[in-house]
């Protein structure tokens, strides 16, 4: 037959408890990241349309806006995903934030830690 699980001891319970803090600490690098590459996704259109109006001397909007449109599509997916990724990063951040507060509010050790 099975046994009743032990209660923790205080040591086990602060290593417990610190394992899941370092847990919510790189689940939030994790969406720093994705943060980051919503930025650098978000950087990307605004420099393509920078050198096409840089170069537009040099080509005439009629011969070339079956071109232009497909651009301006892409452009606005890749600016839709950019901004989908920058808000869920956030969002994220912001939840995580909130539970390794709550985990400082319970703790005082982990008050002093973090």
């Amino acid at each position: 037959m099975s046994e009743a699980p032990k209660p923790l001891t205080e040591k086990e319970l602060d290593s417990e408890i610190l394992a899941e803090v370092q847990l919510l600490l790189a689940e939030k690098r994790t969406s720093l990241s994705a943060l980051r590459l919503g930025i650098a996704i978000f950087a990307f259109p605004l420099s393509v349309l920078s050198v096409l109006i840089a170069t537009s001397k040099n080509y005439h909007m009629s011969e070339v806006m079956g071109l232009m449109i497909m651009v301006l599509v892409i452009n606005a997916g890749l600016v839709a995903l950019a901004v989908y990724l920058i808000v869920r990063a956030l969002r994220r951040i912001r939840h995580y934030d909130r539970i390794i507060d709550e985990y400082k509010k319970q703790y005082g050790k982990l008050a002093r830690l973090l």
